[in-house]
């Protein structure tokens, strides 16, 4: 009998010695696996033969212990080990590695699979899937382009080569802060001419606001006049303004073509808000008499135009020599010639102020070209106020198609309390129109919750677009996946939008999982259910983008339970010998 439970046992050895070595082969088989997770082989001992269950102590004896004989051992359970991989970097922007607790969840027809392995592509349908064809899920898109969280999973799509249709502007938000213990403004720029005359009424003879330009001449300061403007030709006006070059606009002079149109390309070109009908009350500002007057373009018989700015260093001009120029189309070179309308400026604009170029776009994905500055107006000991100045040549306010060529768009005012918040004028909203180009009106909201009135004196006030949400045509031409699973598309017109979500799946009990090949996992009846969450989120990993996650496999350890696992083989195989040899001795003994 006990021969007999000894080859048992050592067969039963064997058995057990020959699955540890397999799972160790398994292992060091993928150790280039990626994604993969090892395994190891856990014994427990099996009953024992009682010979004798012991006795307890008396007055006379100290009792005796159970005597017990093993019979073997058997596999208590192959245990997963799910410890972090290594991740390494990749050159594919579609390959994935999760860092952390969590699962890719792939669909397979109607099954649905869990995997660490992410080595993802696109299939000919756009569809991110992986080496075996399995599509990689995630959340879809609402139709404002953010994310539905509440969704059902679908397939991730990556449409590269897809058209992106242009979107207008509706909302622009600002960031910046105002220096309130800057200069508070107070005096606009201001420029004139000398007197203008007209031939028209005589050699010598005062101008006035209608005279046409063709009549206008100015003194040479001999006795003479000279005439300074040619019918047929295109007059071009580009002065400076806040130490920048503005945009030039031109004017067409025609026979009719009067100085009150003069005007109008002078105050256009340098965007000076005089309109009062404009979304804010234009403030008055000093001139060099100290006097109050209206910012805008005037004229006088006695001392010709005179140009008055808006409050603001950002808003003090310079008009050069040269800055209105003629094309003189009847010369033969076409050399544009310096119109001498010289103008002689009084004063500059003073106030802390600040200045911002962006960019918007109409519902056909036109730019439009925008200036936005800001100058302190007033400081008291509870609040501070500014006021914004939206400027473009780009587009028609006020639903008026004859303001096309106006820059000056909008302004308003933006209080500050004492702790710098701003608390009145967070939001402005802007009507404007396209003349031809659009028919219908474009709304947009100017954001100004995040420009705050306190600065240092070191950087002083600073503007800046935050973001706007309006885009031109464009194509998507590749795609970037944040650590949140969030894959944002990259468009060839900068514009960068969001096209889905990839999803993690965490379980009670990963040692529940049922393997299914291919580096995958379905639910087990002792995992629990699959719990979808966002990456970074309930205890799930982040996603790295550009990396995969190698096997877990660690070589020199597996070498070495290789060898504990053939020396116990080894062992068991032995009993069988010996006891062979003892029931040879046995036969030996009958003879």
């Amino acid at each position: 009998m006990g021969l007999t439970s000894a080859l048992n046992t050592a067969l039963n050895g064997l058995s057990l010695n020959e699955t540890a070595i397999d799972v160790l082969g398994n292992n060091i088989a993928n150790a280039g696996t990626n994604g993969f997770k090892s395994s190891e082989v856990l014994f427990e001992s099996q009953l024992a033969r009682t010979l004798s269950v012991g006795s307890r102590s008396t007055a006379t004896n100290g009792g005796t212990n159970p005597r017990q004989i093993g019979l073997g051992a058997s596999v208590s359970t192959i245990r997963k080990n799910f410890s972090q991989g290594s991740v390494t970097n990749s050159t594919s922007p579609s390959d994935l590695a999760i860092q952390g607790d969590g699962f890719f969840v792939l669909a397979a027809g109607e099954d649905r699979l869990y995997s660490r392995a992410g080595n993802f592509s696109l299939n000919s349908s756009n569809f991110l899937v992986n080496a075996q064809g399995f599509f990689v899920q995630g959340y879809g898109i609402n139709e404002d382009n953010t994310v539905n969280t509440t969704g059902e999973l679908q397939n991730i799509q990556i449409n590269l080569g897809t058209d992106l249709e242009a979107q207008a502007t509706t909302l622009v938000e600002i960031e910046g802060s105002i220096l309130p213990t800057g200069t508070v403004g107070t005096r606009g720029t201001v420029s004139s001419t000398a007197q203008l005359f007209s031939d028209a009424v005589a050699t010598g003879g005062a101008a006035t606001a209608a005279t046409n330009l063709v009549n206008v001449e100015i003194s040479d300061g001999g006795g003479g006049f000279t005439n300074l403007f040619t019918a047929g030709t295109t007059l071009t006006f580009q002065p400076s303004k806040g130490g920048r070059t503005v945009d030039a606009k031109t004017l067409d002079v025609t026979a009719t073509t009067t100085i009150t149109d003069l005007m109008t390309l002078l105050g256009d070109t340098l965007g000076i808000h005089s309109d009062p009908a404009e979304d804010g009350s234009i403030p008055q500002v000093l001139d060099d008499t100290d006097t109050l007057v209206t910012p805008g373009v005037s004229f006088d018989a006695t001392n010709g135009i005179t140009i008055v700015g808006n409050e603001g260093t950002v808003h003090d001009f310079s008009i050069i020599s040269g800055a209105l120029t003629s094309d003189n189309t009847a010369a033969p070179t076409g050399t544009p010639t310096t119109i001498g309308l010289d103008f002689t400026k009084a004063q500059s604009a003073n106030g802390e102020s600040t200045i911002t170029d962006f960019v918007m776009y109409d519902e056909q994905g036109t730019a439009l070209n925008t200036q936005l500055t800001v100058v302190l107006e007033e400081v008291t000991p509870n609040q501070t106020r500014a006021r914004y100045y939206l400027n473009s040549t780009d587009f028609v306010t006020d639903d008026d198609p004859s303001t096309l060529n106006s820059t000056a768009v909008s302004n308003g005012v933006l209080v500050f309390g004492s702790d710098g918040e701003i608390v009145d004028g967070q939001t402005s909203q802007v009507v404007f129109n396209r003349g031809d180009v659009s028919a219908s009106d474009q709304t947009i909201t100017l954001d100004f919750n995040n420009v705050v009135g306190i600065a240092s004196s070191g950087t002083g006030s600073t503007l800046n677009l935050g973001s706007q949400n309006g885009s031109s045509t464009g194509t998507l031409s590749s795609f970037v996946i944040d650590e949140s699973g969030i894959v944002n598309g990259v468009y060839d017109n900068g514009v960068i939008r969001s096209l889905g979500q990839v999803v993690l799946a965490t379980f009670p009990n990963n040692q529940g999982l049922v393997e299914a090949g291919s580096t995958t996992f379905r639910e087990g009846i002792s995992s629990g259910t699959a719990n979808t969450v966002i990456a970074g989120t309930e205890g799930a990993g982040t996603i790295r983008a550009g990396a995969v996650e190698l096997s877990n496999t660690d070589i020199g350890a597996e070498l070495i339970d290789l060898i504990t696992a053939s020396t116990n083989y080894r062992g068991n195989a032995r009993v069988i010998s010996s006891v062979q040899e003892l029931v040879d001795e046995l036969l030996v003994l009958g003879r």
